[in-house]
C-alpha cells in the first residue's frame, strides 16, 4: 500500500461476517482498489477515529487479495469494541503492512506442519491459503488445529474443505464439548477431544525435510514447541508469530521490545533458534 507509514489510510468496510460470539471477519477495501501488498504474518495497525489505534494480524492471503483483505478481530478493547459495532460501508484507517512475514521461500520444496490455536489460526491462515494456492511447490501439508470448544472453532467453512482434501491431513481437537450442543450431524467438523498437543502422536514427520509453524495463547506455545522438538524438528525448522502490545509499528516507541529485538519490525513471526534464549519471548 503506497502511503506514509506514520498517516493512515482511510478504507471501507466491504463485509462484516460473524465467525464465532467473540470474533468477527472484516473484509477491507482500500481506496481505488489498492493492493496491500503485504507477506502471510505480517500486521497492520487499524484505527478508529476518536477511539484509537490497535495492531490486527493479516488473515488473508496475498494470493487472494483482489483489492482488499481480511481481518479477523476479537473483541477484548476499546478499539475493538468500537470495530465490533461498525457496519458495511463504515470507514477505518489502515497502517502498513508491518513486520516480518514467514520465509515462504524457504519453505518451498519442503512439509510443512503448521500448529496453530485458537484465534492464532487467523494470522496461519494467511501463509495455510497461499501454500495451497501453490499446492505443488510443497511437499506434506499437515494442519493440526485446537480451539476450547467447537463452537470457537474459526473458519468453519474452510476446516472442512481442509479436511476433505486428499492433499492435506488435517487434525482437529477441542478442548471440551459445548454444553447443549446445537450442531446439526451433518453440521459437525470430526475432532478429537483433548488440547492440541494430543494430535502429535498421530503423524509422523521427516524431522529434516519439515518447517514447523505455530501460533497461539501464550500458555501453548512451551507444550507445542517440546512436541515439534520431540519430533527431532530442528530449532532452525520452527517459526513461531509472537503477539506483543505493539503501538506504533515502526520500532520507536518501545512498547514490544523483546531484549534487543522488536516484535513490530523483527517480527512478529521469528525462527525459534533466535530467541529461544530469551526470557521475554515465551
Amino acid at each position: 500500500m503506497a502511503t506514509s507509514i506514520y498517516r493512515p489510510e482511510m478504507a471501507r468496510l466491504a463485509d462484516v461476517e460473524q465467525m464465532t460470539h467473540l470474533e468477527k471477519l472484516f473484509h477491507i477495501e482500500l481506496p481505488e482498489g489498492q493492493d496491500l501488498g503485504h507477506d502471510p504474518g505480517q500486521f497492520v495497525m487499524l484505527s478508529i477515529l476518536g477511539v484509537g489505534e490497535a495492531p490486527i494480524s493479516i488473515t488473508s492471503s496475498p494470493s487472494r487479495s483482489n483489492g482488499g483483505f481480511e481481518l479477523c478481530v476479537r473483541e477484548v478493547g476499546n478499539v475493538t469494541g468500537a470495530l465490533h459495532t461498525m457496519k458495511p460501508g463504515g470507514k477505518v484507517g489502515v497502517r502498513g503492512p508491518f513486520g516480518t512475514g514467514f520465509p515462504i521461500d524457504e519453505m518451498r520444496g519442503k512439509d510443512v506442519l503448521f500448529a496453530p490455536g485458537g484465534l492464532g489460526l487467523a494470522p496461519l491462515r494467511s501463509l495455510i491459503n497461499q501454500v495451497l494456492d501453490e499446492r505443488d511447490d510443497f511437499g506434506r501439508v499437515i494442519i493440526l488445529y485446537g480451539a476450547k470448544r467447537r463452537s470457537e472453532l474459526l473458519f468453519r467453512d474452510e476446516l472442512d474443505e481442509w479436511v476433505k482434501r486428499d492433499d492435506v491431513e488435517c487434525l482437529l481437537t477441542v478442548d471440551c464439548e459445548d454444553e447443549g450442543d446445537e450442531w446439526q450431524p451433518e453440521q459437525r467438523l470430526e475432532c478429537n477431544l483433548g488440547v492440541i498437543t494430543t494430535l502429535f502422536p498421530q503423524i509422523q514427520v521427516d524431522p529434516q525435510n519439515t518447517i514447523a509453524i505455530t501460533c497461539g495463547p501464550p500458555i501453548m506455545y512451551r507444550f507445542v514447541l517440546m512436541e515439534m522438538l520431540d519430533k527431532g524438528i530442528p530449532e532452525s525448522n520452527i517459526y513461531l508469530s509472537l503477539e506483543r502490545r505493539m503501538k506504533c509499528g515502526v520500532g520507536k516507541c518501545g512498547h514490544c521490545q523483546i531484549n534487543s529485538l522488536y516484535c513490530c519490525q523483527d517480527g512478529p513471526v521469528f525462527n525459534y533458534a533466535n530467541i529461544k534464549g530469551f526470557e521475554e519471548a515465551l
